[in-house]
């Protein structure tokens, strides 16, 4: 299947949780509570307050080497947007894809996404676990901080 078979079909609308493809094509689908969906709306709030140069998207498609992703929040710079304003999916990763974990998710699952992320373009990626600890990572590996100089307090 192809993402833009998911994005036009009408049964897949609506759904209360989210949908990506694996590198199969298949539908890959986790449930999200509306704790998660609070959350997503607060950090694209903040990433839009703190960084001034581009925009803040959730459930952000982006294509991988392993299927269609969709980062829960993301930030694209203005250069990005430039470049590939809206597709659906993008083609390459935005600056920032943020995964808020859920119950469902494991370490490792994560692990995989901030690499898929990052080999699709992604400047840095960050894991909100569930007790509200954040991990960033860029190409080099685990950050203390963002790079980008935003201070998430949970």
């Amino acid at each position: 299947m192809q993402w833009s078979e998911v994005v036009d079909n009408p049964y897949l609308e609506n759904l209360p949780f989210k949908i990506e493809l694996n590198r199969y094509g298949k539908i890959e689908m986790t449930p999200a509570s509306n704790k998660h969906g609070r959350l997503q709306l607060r950090l694209g709030a903040l990433l839009d307050r703190k960084l001034k140069h581009g925009e803040a998207l959730t459930e952000c498609s982006v294509q991988t080497t392993e299927g269609v992703k969709v980062a829960d929040v993301a930030w694209c710079s203005k250069s990005f947007i430039k470049q590939h304003g809206y597709a659906t999916p993008y083609i390459s990763a935005p600056d920032i894809c943020v995964e808020i974990v859920l119950p469902s998710n494991s370490k490792e699952e994560m692990t995989h996404k901030v690499q898929l992320y990052l080999q699709a373009g992604a400047k840095e990626v960050w894991i909100i676990w569930e007790n509200g600890i954040i991990d960033y990572y860029n190409a080099a590996g685990t950050l203390e901080q963002s790079d980008y100089g935003v201070t998430v307090k949970l």
